[in-house]
């Protein structure tokens, strides 16, 4: 009964909630400062809360309210100002919050260049995946750790078949399936990839990392990472080997733009530098300033050469022949 109630509050997008009078429209940075030190992605947690509890996971909780909508509103207006391109809606499970259709909806009414989410994917019905349709998505992430659940992960294929073939059926965004190392036996992951490629959506793969955002994997997981890289397309978000670099040498040092090219926004409303480092930098985004983006741009991230997060890695490469101080790869 819960989960049909809350599918129906998202099927009817939110209409007893109230709206707010008109917001005036965000006053935008110039093309040159945005090209300069604007977020190319930001990401906006939603909801903190998780239907699922994987073991290896830092990032949900069992408990915790949705951010209000409103709320939200006016952190998207807020990073419109900055100047970002885009913003990919996060979690905890984002499906969870009842107004995510009229948050996917503002985002597209301040036309951001793409708005995106992350989710498990165990909510997806036609019905939902049709609201989110009308309401303008235009990406979607799903992360599977394998195909038979275990003790640290119930986010298998087997688990998700039937929903992804929903997606496949009903989605009029693209789909990304990123197949994950590290949770399960790791000639699962090739089945991971091989399904999602079937089925005609992207694939990539990633590595679990702990709390710190580093890795550890045994021979085989090596083994089986190589062989799925070789079978997939090469994009230009994955050119960088940085990945490789870190099984076999332990560090890939990059300029980190964090802060600045890409944002990572809490429950709280505070700028992160990433996921990871929620304890170690963070200011408020409605404080948050051009100024802010500039010095974020030019400031070093001790932990640069061992992350294995691709979101600050791939959303930095563009800027890697700028200068910063007290870089040295």
């Amino acid at each position: 009964m819960l989960l049909q109630s809350r599918l129906s509050a998202i099927a009817k997008d939110s209409v007893s909630t109230p709206t707010s009078p008109p917001a005036a429209s965000p006053v935008v940075p110039n093309i040159f400062f945005r090209l300069r030190y604007s977020p190319f992605l930001t990401q906006m947690v939603v909801i903190r809360r998780c239907n699922l509890a994987c073991g290896y996971c830092s990032e949900y909780d069992r408990s915790s309210d949705p951010v209000p909508v409103q709320v939200l509103e006016d952190r998207l207006r807020k990073l419109k100002e900055l100047g970002t391109f885009g913003i990919s809606l996060t979690g905890g499970e984002p499906t969870l919050h009842p107004d995510l259709p009229r948050l996917i909806r503002t985002c597209r009414k301040l036309r951001f260049y793409r708005t995106s989410m992350i989710t498990n994917g165990f909510f997806l019905r036609p019905e939902m995946i049709e609201t989110l349709n009308q309401a303008g998505l235009q990406k979607m992430q799903i992360s599977i750790d394998g195909v038979h659940a275990n003790e640290t992960t119930q986010k298998v294929l087997n688990n998700l078949k039937k929903r992804l073939r929903w997606l496949r059926d009903h989605a009029r965004f693209p789909v990304v399936i990123s197949s994950v190392i590290g949770a399960c036996p790791p000639e699962e992951a090739e089945e991971v990839v091989s399904f999602a490629l079937k089925m005609g959506f992207s694939s990539r793969v990633l590595l679990v990392h702990d709390s710190h955002g580093q890795i550890k994997l045994n021979s085989q997981e090596i083994k089986t990472f190589q062989k799925i890289v070789d079978m997939l397309p090469r994009k230009w978000p994955e050119l960088s080997s940085y990945r490789k670099r870190l099984i076999h040498d332990g560090f890939a040092p990059f300029k980190c733009r964090a802060g600045s090219r890409y944002l990572y926004v809490d429950e709280y409303g505070r700028v992160n530098w990433c996921s990871q480092t929620r304890t170690v930098w963070s200011k408020a985004l409605m404080d948050y300033t051009r100024n802010d983006l500039r010095e974020q741009f030019y400031s070093y991230k001790p932990c640069h050469a061992t992350c294995t997060l691709n979101c600050a890695r791939s959303n930095s490469y563009f800027d890697n022949w700028r200068r910063q101080p007290g870089f040295s790869s």
